[in-house]
C-alpha cells in the first residue's frame, strides 16, 4: 500500500508541476499495484487530457467512474474533457452531466447541481445542433428528477416547451423543404404528390403537437395559450390533410375538438371558425347556428366569407330572423345602434367583393350561388356553384368526411341553375344530377321539380306533369302547381290548364317581388290559354281576352319578357301596329335572350330595312343564349335561323370563311333547310371552293325536288348559282345549259342573261386557248344572239356592250374565220337607239366614229373585214363607257377595256396608213389607260397596260408605268415579263434577264417569261439555249400565244438549216408544224410563217401540202409585187418559186418543177435584195438539174448542175449530184469525167463521206480494184468517227460489205463478210447496222436479237432510226411475230412480207 501511496503522491506532484509523462508513469505504477485504484485512474485521465490524448483520457475517466460512480471527480473530468472536444462528444456530455447532476442531487447540493445543468445547456446551445440543444432542454422538463429537485431555480416549463417548439418548427420546415427538393428530381415525380408524401412522413412523426399541448397546459399567459392553441390546431389540420384516408377519422375528431374549443372560447382564429361552419354536413343553410354566423361576421369583418354572410343575412332569401340590434360599437362609446338597411345593389357588391377577397370557401360559394339563382343570374350561378362543388370535393378529400348532404344540396343548386342557363344546352348534365339525388332520396322535391322542368322543355309533357305532381305532394308550392298546370296547357289541355292557373292566381296576393313575378307568369300563361282556346281572328283581336291578360301580366311585373313577345305578335298580326310591335319585340329581347320568337321577328324587321349590323347583333345574342340546339332525345326541333341570319350578314360583308361556318352550323341543326344550303353554296362559291359549292347546290336542288315549289316558292337562284360555279370550274357547256334553264323560268332576268352572255364569250376565249377555233366561233355566234335578245329590253347595260366588243375581238384572234363576221347584225346592234355622239370619243386620236365605220363597211376584202371587226369592237367599248357615267369603278374598267381594244386595232391594222397613220390606235390606247388610272390609280393592271402601249412611244413613261405597277403588286408575273421585254428592246440584257427570272419564280407556268428568256438568249448569240426555251414556252403556252409559235417555229427551222445532220423526222417537226397551222388560223396574212410551214411540211414529206402552200404564197406575193413593185417582194417571190420547184420535184411533177425553177433563176438574175440570191439560185439550179435528169434531158441537167457548181463554188455535194447525172448519162467520156470530178473532190475535201461513198460505188461498178482498195481503206478510217449521221454509217457499212463480197482476198468471201460485220459491231455495238449485217451471215439468233434491241433504242424519240430501217431489222430475225412487226412499221417495204411468206 505504501508503494501505491507514494506513486499517487508522485503523480499528484508531477501533475502540479506539469510533468505529465511522469504523472502517467507514476499513475500506471500505482495501477499495477492496485488496478482498482480510483485516484490513479483519475490522475491518469487528467494527465492524458493535458497531453491532448482524449481517447486515453476518456478511457481512464470511464474506468474511474466504474470504480466509484457516486464520486463527482471523475465525472467532472469527463465533462471537462468533453467541453474541450466541442460538439463531437456532446451526446456523451449529456450523459456525464446527467450523472453528475444526479450525484449532486443525492448529496443535496442544489447550487452545484444547477451549475452543472446551466453549464451543459448553455454549452449545447452554443456548440450543438438544434436537436442536441433540444435534447439538453429535455432534462429541465416536468417529469424529470432534476426538474423536481431544481424547481424554482430553473426556467418555467412553459418557456422550456416554447424553446423546444421553436427548435422543432425549424427542424420540420427544413426537413420538409430538403426532402421535397431531393424527391422532385426523380423520374416521374409530381410536385403535388411529392409534397403530400413528404409532409405525411414528417408530420406523422412530429412531436410538435405534444409540445404545443404542453405549452397550453403550463403557460400562465392567455395570449401565449391562444397562440399555441392556434398552432396546435393548424398543425393537426395540416397533418389531417396529408394523412391516408384510413387514418383520418381519429385525427379529424381531434381537429374538430380543437376547433370547437376555440369557437366556444370565441377566439378569433379563422381556421377554427371555418372548420366549425364548413365541416358541418347540412342540407340547408338554415340548419346552421345563426348566432355562430353573426359572431363570425363580428370577429372577421374584413374577411370575404364574413362579407358574404353579412349580405346574405340582410337579404330577402335569408331564412333567419333579422338581428334587431348590432353589437356594441367600441368607437362610439358602446352605444347601441339599429341596423341600417342595405340596398340590393350595395348588398350584391358587398357579396361579390367577399367572393373575390375570400380564400376558397364552400360556405361563401354556396350562399353566393343561391343568391345568384334568386336574382336569376343563371350564368353566374352555374359558375359559382361549380366552384363550390369542386371546393366541396377538396374538403371531403382533406377531411375524410363524406358530406353527402352538402353534396346533394350543392348538386340541386347546380342542377336548378343549369335548367335555366342557356336552356336546353345543359339539361342532360342537370338531369343526371337530379337523378343521382333521387336515387338516394326518392322524395326530394327540388330534384323532382328540376326533372319536371327539363321534361317540359324537351316536350315530354305527360312525364313532366307526373314529376311536378310528385313534388307537390312533398312540398305544396304555388309555383310548382302553376308549372304543372302550364304543362297541361302545353299538352293541349288548355281548358283544365287555364282553370288550375286561375286557381293559382286567386291564391296569389300582392306580395314581394318574387310573388309579383309568379303572378305575371300566371297571367301570361292564362292569356296564352285564351289565345289558343279560340284561334279565330276575331277572338284574338278581342282586347278583353288574351290581350287583357297580357296587359295584366305587365302590370304585375314590367320585366316579364314572354309577355312582350306575345304582345308583339298581337300588334303585328292583328292590331297592325308595327311600331308598337317592334318596341315589344325589342323589350322582350332586351329582357331575355331566350325569347327566340321575338328575336326572329326583330331580325326579319331589320333585314327588310337592310340594317345588317342589327341583324347580326340579334342573331349573335340568340346563338350565345344556348337555346338553339335541343338536347339529345328531345322532341323539340332545333332553331337554325340565327346561324342562317349570321351567314347572310357575313355574305353581305364578303366575310366568306365565317359565312361558311355559320351556314354549316345552321345545317347541323336543320339539315333540310333549303335556303341555308343555297347560302352555303354561295359562300363556297365566293371563297373559291367551287367543288364544295357544287355539292351544296346539288343538295339544294335535291331538296327542291323533295319539298316542291309549294313549300319553297321560287327556286331559280340555286340553279343560277350552280351555273356560276360550273362557269368558274371551266365547265362552260353545263353552265350555259344552267343559265338557259333559269331563263326559261325568268325570261328577262338581267343578271342571268348577262352571265349567260359572258359565259359564252369566256367559253370562246377558253376554246381559243385550247386551239378549238371553230368551237370558239360557234360560241360567239350564240353570244351575239343572246346580246340581241338583251338589247331589246336593256340597251344601256355596261356589261352588254363590253361583251359585244369582246365578240368582235374574238374574230380578230381567229382571222381564218373572218369571212363569217356578222357585220349586218353588229351594225344593227351598234345603231340601235343610240346617240351617235357616244361613238365620237377620242376621235382626235383614232379618227374612228360612226361615219368612219360606215364608210369602212363598203369593202368586203379580208383586210377590210378585219378592219370592220376592229372598228366594231372599238365602237362597242365606247358605247360601254357611255353606259356607266355614274359608276366610277365601271368607268375605269370601261376605259381599260377600250384601251386594249384600241391596242388590238393597232396590232391588226398597223399597216393601215390611212386616217392618221399606224400609231393612231396606239395613241388612243394611251389616252384610255390614262383615264382609267385617273379614276382608279391603285390598280396595278392599269399601270401595266400603260407601260405596254407607251413602250414604243415613250420609253421613260413606259418604265415608270411598269415600276409603278410593280410597286402596287410585285407578285404579278405578267408585269415582270413586260418589264423584261421593255429592257430587252432597250438592249439592257442584264435587267431583262433579272425581270424574266423574277417572273418565272413567281409563276413558273407563265409561258411569256420563258419566251422572253428565249429572245434574250437569241439576242446574245445562244441559239441552242433559245431553241430549248422556245420549246418549253410552247409546251406550257395556250394556243392564243402567237408569238411563242412564231419564235418556236423559226428556231426549229434555223436549227435545221444550221445543222444539216439534224433529223427531219415527223416526230421532231410535228410540234412546230402544228404551231404554224394554228398560227395560220389566227393570223392569215403572215406569209413568212406560211413559208416556214411549207418548208417544214416539205421536210416531213408532205410535198403536196407544201406545194399547195407555196402556190398560195407565190400568188399572194405576185399580187403584192404588182401593186408595190418592191424589190424585197420580188426577192421573196423568187425564193418561193425556187422552193415550189423543189417541192414539185419531190412530187414527181418535173415539167412544173423545171418551169418554176427557171422562173426563179430569171427573177434572181439581178442584184441581191435580201441576201438570198445565192441560196435561191442554187436551189433552182439543183431542182432544174434533177428535173431534167428525170425527164431524160441529160445535157440540160448537166448544164443546170454546172450552174449549181458555179453558184456554190464547187460544193462537194453538188459535185456528187453532177457525177451521178454524168454516170447516168453513160458513155465513156461522161463517166470518165464523173470519176475525175470525184477524184478532184476527194483531194480538195478528203473527209467528205458522200464523195468517198460515190467514188467507191463507181469503182466497184467499174471493177477498178486499185481504187476499190483505196476507197475501202478510207471507208474503214471514216467509220471510226463518232460524228457520222446514222444514214451515212449504214451506207458505209453496206458498201464495205459489198466490197468484202466482191473482193474477198485470200481469206475467202464468207470470212471477209464476217470480218467486216464483226468489225462494224465492234466499232458500233450500239448501232443496229453491224448486228443486222452479222445476222444475215450467221445462223445464230443472237446477232438478230441484238440488232432488234439496238434498233429499238435508236428509234424515235431516243434516236433517228427510220421506220424502213426498223422494219428491215425485224425482218432479219426470221421470226413470225417480228415479221408482223416489220410489216406494221413499214408495210410498203417488201422485206417484211418476204420474211412472213418464208415462215408460212
Amino acid at each position: 500500500m505504501s508503494a501505491v501511496k507514494s506513486a499517487l503522491k508522485a503523480a499528484k506532484g508531477a501533475l502540479d508541476a506539469h510533468g505529465y509523462e511522469s504523472a502517467i508513469e507514476n499513475a500506471n505504477n500505482a495501477l499495477k499495484e492496485d488496478p482498482k485504484n480510483y485516484h490513479a485512474n483519475v490522475f491518469l485521465g487528467l494527465a492524458f487530457e493535458k497531453q491532448n490524448r482524449p481517447e486515453d483520457s476518456e478511457k481512464s475517466y470511464r474506468a474511474a467512474t466504474l470504480l466509484k460512480g457516486n464520486d463527482p471527480l471523475a465525472w467532472q473530468g469527463l465533462i471537462s474533457l468533453y467541453e474541450q472536444q466541442g460538439a463531437r462528444k456532446l451526446d456523451e456530455y449529456h450523459d456525464a452531466a446527467s450523472q453528475l447532476a444526479a450525484i449532486f442531487v443525492a448529496i443535496d447540493d442544489k447550487t452545484r447541481c444547477q451549475t452543472v445543468v446551466d453549464k451543459y445547456t448553455d454549452f449545447a446551445r452554443k456548440c450543438g445542433s438544434r436537436a442536441q440543444y433540444r435534447h439538453s432542454l429535455e432534462i429541465l422538463l416536468p417529469g424529470s428528477e432534476l426538474y423536481n429537485y431544481l424547481e424554482g431555480r430553473i426556467l418555467h416549463p412553459s418557456y422550456t416547451y416554447t424553446k423546444i417548439a421553436e427548435l422543432l418548427e425549424q427542424d420540420e420546415k427544413e426537413k420538409i423543404n430538403y426532402e421535397i427538393g431531393q424527391r422532385r428530381t426523380r423520374l416521374g415525380a409530381k410536385i403535388d404528390q411529392v409534397t403530400a408524401d413528404v409532409k405525411n412522413e414528417v408530420l406523422q412523426a412530429s412531436d410538435l403537437e405534444t409540445i404545443y399541448q404542453s405549452i397550453v397546459d403550463w403557460t400562465e399567459d392567455d395570449a401565449t395559450r391562444r397562440l399555441y392553441e392556434e398552432k396546435l390546431l393548424q398543425h393537426a389540420y395540416d397533418t389531417l390533410i396529408v394523412l391516408p384516408s384510413t387514418l383520418k377519422n381519429k385525427k379529424r375528431d381531434e381537429v374538430l375538438r380543437l376547433a370547437q374549443g376555440l369557437v366556444i372560447l370565441k377566439h378569433p382564429f379563422a381556421l377554427a371558425w371555418r372548420l366549425t361552419l364548413e365541416w358541418k354536413d347540412v342540407d340547408r343553410i338554415e340548419e346552421l347556428d345563426v348566432g355562430l354566423l353573426r359572431e363570425y361576421i363580428k370577429f372577421f369583418r374584413e374577411d370575404g366569407l364574413a362579407k358574404v354572410l353579412q349580405g346574405y343575412l340582410d337579404s330577402e332569401i335569408s331564412p333567419f330572423p333579422p338581428d334587431t340590434a348590432e353589437d356594441d360599437d367600441k368607437h362610439d362609446d358602446a352605444r347601441e345602434k339599429k341596423t341600417v338597411p342595405m340596398s340590393a345593389e350595395d348588398r350584391l357588391i358587398l357579396m361579390t367583393d367577399g367572393i373575390e377577397d375570400s380564400a376558397p370557401s364552400i360556405m361563401a360559394l354556396w350562399i353566393m350561388g343561391e343568391y345568384y339563382l334568386y336574382l336569376e343570374e343563371y350564368e353566374s350561378a352555374v359558375e359559382t356553384v361549380q366552384k363550390a362543388k369542386r371546393e366541396l370535393a377538396v374538403i371531403s378529400r382533406a377531411s375524410g368526411l363524406p358530406l353527402t348532404n352538402m353534396f346533394d344540396a350543392v348538386s340541386i343548386l347546380l342542377g336548378t341553375a343549369m335548367v335555366h342557363y342557356q336552356a336546353p344546352r345543359h339539361h342532360p348534365e342537370a338531369r343526371s344530377l337530379f337523378e343521382g339525388i333521387l336515387a338516394r332520396r326518392e322524395s326530394n322535391s327540388a330534384a323532382l321539380i328540376g326533372i319536371g322542368l327539363i321534361l317540359e322543355e324537351r316536350g315530354e309533357l305527360e312525364e313532366a306533369i307526373g314529376f311536378l305532381e310528385r313534388a307537390l305532394q312533398q312540398t305544396p308550392s304555388l309555383k310548382v302547381k302553376a308549372e304543372a298546370a302550364w304543362c297541361k296547357a302545353l299538352n293541349g289541355d288548355y281548358k283544365n290548364g287555364m282553370a288550375e292557373l286561375e286557381e293559382c292566381l286567386s291564391q296569389l296576393g300582392n306580395g314581394d317581388s318574387g310573388t309579383k313575378t309568379l303572378k305575371a307568369q300566371v297571367l301570361y300563361r292564362i292569356g296564352i290559354c285564351l289565345w289558343n282556346l279560340d284561334t279565330s281572328k276575331l277572338s284574338r283581336k278581342d282586347r278583353n281576352k288574351a290581350y287583357a291578360r297580357f296587359i295584366s301580366s305587365l302590370q304585375a311585373d314590367m320585366n316579364y319578357a314572354p309577355t312582350y313577345t306575345s304582345l308583339g305578335i298581337y300588334y303585328t298580326d292583328y292590331a297592325k301596329d308595327r311600331a308598337r310591335a317592334r318596341k315589344c319585340f325589342q323589350k322582350a329581347f332586351e329582357l331575355s335572350s331566350s325569347e327566340v320568337v321575338a328575336a326572329e321577328r326583330l331580325a326579319q324587321s331589320f333585314a327588310k330595312s337592310s340594317e345588317w349590323d342589327l341583324v347580326e347583333v340579334v342573331a349573335q345574342r340568340v346563338v350565345e343564349s344556348g337555346r338553339l340546339r335541343p338536347p339529345p332525345g328531345s322532341k323539340k326541333k332545333g332553331i337554325s335561323w340565327p346561324f342562317a341570319a349570321l351567314g347572310v350578314v357575313q355574305l353581305n360583308r364578303q366575310d366568306y370563311p365565317k359565312s361558311v361556318v355559320s351556314f354549316q352550323s345552321a345545317l347541323r341543326i336543320s339539315p333540310k333547310d333549303y335556303y341555308s344550303w343555297v347560302g352555303l353554296g354561295e359562300s363556297y362559291h365566293n371563297s373559291g371552293r367551287f367543288i364544295a359549292a357544287t355539292r351544296a347546290f346539288e343538295q339544294a336542288q335535291r331538296l327542291e325536288a323533295e319539298l316542291g315549289p309549294e313549300v319553297l316558292g321560287d327556286t331559280w337562284f340555286s340553279k343560277y348559282m350552280l351555273a356560276n360555279v360550273e362557269r368558274e370550274l371551266g365547265q362552260f357547256g353545263a353552265a350555259i345549259a344552267g343559265y338557259k334553264e333559269v331563263l326559261a323560268l325568268r325570261a328577262r332576268e338581267y343578271g342571268v342573261s348577262i352571265a349567260s352572255l359572258q359565259t359564252l364569250i369566256e367559253a370562246a376565249w377558253h376554246d381559243i386557248e385550247l386551239g378549238f377555233f371553230g368551237r370558239a366561233i360557234n360560241s360567239v355566234q350564240e353570244a351575239l344572239k343572246t346580246a340581241e335578245d338583251i338589247l331589246v329590253w336593256r340597251k344601256d347595260a355596261f356589261n352588254l356592250w363590253k361583251s359585244i366588243g369582246d365578240i368582235c375581238s374574238v374574230y380578230t384572234y381567229i382571222q381564218a374565220y373572218i369571212g363569217e363576221f356578222p357585220l349586218p347584225t353588229l351594225r344593227g346592234l351598234l345603231e340601235h337607239d343610240v346617240d351617235l355622239e357616244a361613238y365620237a370619243l377620242l376621235t382626235e386620236f383614232d379618227q374612228l366614229d360612226w361615219a368612219a365605220f360606215d364608210s369602212a363597211t363598203a369593202s368586203d376584202s379580208s383586210h377590210a373585214v378585219l378592219a370592220q371587226c376592229c372598228y366594231a369592237a372599238i365602237l362597242a367599248q365606247k358605247r360601254a363607257i357611255s353606259c356607266c357615267v355614274n359608276d366610277a369603278h365601271a368607268r375605269a374598267v370601261a376605259w381599260y377595256n377600250l384601251g386594249w381594244t384600241e391596242h388590238r386595232g393597232h396590232v391588226c391594222l398597223s399597216a393601215d396608213k390611212k386616217r392618221g397613220g399606224p400609231l393612231r390606235y396606239l395613241k388612243s390606247a394611251v389616252q384610255c389607260f390614262k383615264k382609267a388610272i385617273e379614276l382608279e390609280s391603285g390598280n396595278s393592271e392599269f399601270w401595266n397596260s400603260l407601260g405596254i402601249v407607251t413602250s414604243q412611244l415613250n420609253p421613260q413613261v413606259a418604265q415608270h408605268a411598269f415600276v409603278r405597277s410593280l410597286f402596287i403588286n410585285d407578285k404579278n408575273a405578267r408585269t415582270w415579263t413586260n418589264l423584261g421585254v421593255f429592257y430587252l428592246v432597250e438592249n439592257d440584257s442584264q435587267l431583262a434577264s433579272d425581270a424574266f427570272t423574277r417572273a418565272q419564280s413567281i409563276d413558273p407556268e407563265h409561258s411569256q417569261a420563258w419566251l422572253g428568256q428565249g429572245l434574250l438568249a437569241a439576242q446574245v448569240g445562244e441559239p441552242s439555249e433559245a431553241r430549248n426555251l422556245f420549246a418549253h414556252a410552247f409546251e406550257i403556252a395556250s394556243a392564243s400565244a402567237t408569238q411563242i409559235r412564231r419564235s418556236y417555229a423559226c428556231s426549229v427551222l434555223q436549227h435545221l438549216l444550221s445543222s444539216p445532220d439534224t433529223s427531219s423526222s415527223t416526230t421532231n417537226l410535228l410540234q412546230p408544224v402544228l404551231a404554224l397551222q394554228q398560227l395560220s388560223k389566227q393570223s392569215v396574212a403572215e406569209l413568212p410563217y406560211e413559208h416556214i410551214n411549207a418548208l417544214l411540211q416539205e421536210r416531213m414529206g408532205n410535198h403536196a401540202v407544201a406545194s399547195e402552200k407555196l402556190f398560195a404564197i407565190c400568188s399572194t406575193l405576185e399580187a403584192e409585187y404588182e401593186t408595190s413593185e418592191s424589190v424585197e417582194t420580188l426577192a421573196r417571190f423568187a425564193s418561193a418559186k425556187a422552193d415550189l420547184s423543189r417541192s414539185l420535184l419531190a412530187e414527181g411533177k418535173f415539167d412544173s418543177a423545171v418551169e418554176n425553177a427557171e422562173t426563179a433563176l430569171d427573177l434572181s438574175a439581178d442584184d441581191d435584195a435580201l441576201g438570198m440570191r445565192q441560196r435561191t439560185r442554187l436551189s433552182a439550179h439543183i431542182s432544174a438539174g434533177l428535173s431534167h435528169h428525170h425527164l431524160g434531158s441529160f445535157d440540160r441537167s448537166t448544164e443546170a448542175f454546172k450552174g449549181a457548181l458555179e453558184e456554190s463554188q464547187e460544193d462537194p455535194d453538188i459535185i456528187c449530184l453532177l457525177s451521178q447525172v454524168l454516170w447516168a448519162k453513160g458513155g465513156g467520156n461522161a463517166r470518165e469525167v464523173a470519176s475525175q470530178q470525184l477524184f478532184n473532190c476527194v483531194e480538195r475535201h478528203p473527209g467528205h463521206v458522200p464523195t468517198i461513198l460515190l467514188l467507191g460505188s463507181i469503182s466497184v461498178l467499174q471493177d477498178d480494184q486499185d481504187t476499190v482498195d483505196a476507197v475501202a481503206d478510207d471507208l474503214r478510217a471514216l467509220r471510226t468517227r463518232d460524228d457520222l449521221p446514222s444514214q451515212q454509217k449504214k451506207q458505209l457499212t453496206q458498201l464495205l460489205s459489198a466490197i468484202a463480197i466482191l473482193y474477198p482476198g485470200r481469206t475467202g468471201q464468207a470470212t471477209a463478210r464476217t470480218a467486216e460485220a464483226t468489225t462494224a459491231v465492234m466499232l458500233g455495238p450500239s448501232s443496229p447496222y453491224g448486228w443486222s449485217q452479222l445476222s444475215g451471215i450467221t445462223i445464230e439468233s443472237h446477232p438478230a436479237k441484238m440488232a432488234v434491241l439496238t434498233a429499238v433504242r435508236e428509234a424515235p424519240p431516243r434516236g433517228a432510226l427510220t421506220a424502213e430501217d426498223l422494219s428491215e431489222v425485224y425482218a432479219g430475225t426470221h421470226r413470225g411475230e417480228d415479221a408482223q412487226r416489220s410489216i406494221m412499221f413499214a408495210p410498203w417495204k417488201s422485206s417484211g412480207w418476204q420474211a412472213l411468206s418464208q415462215l408460212s
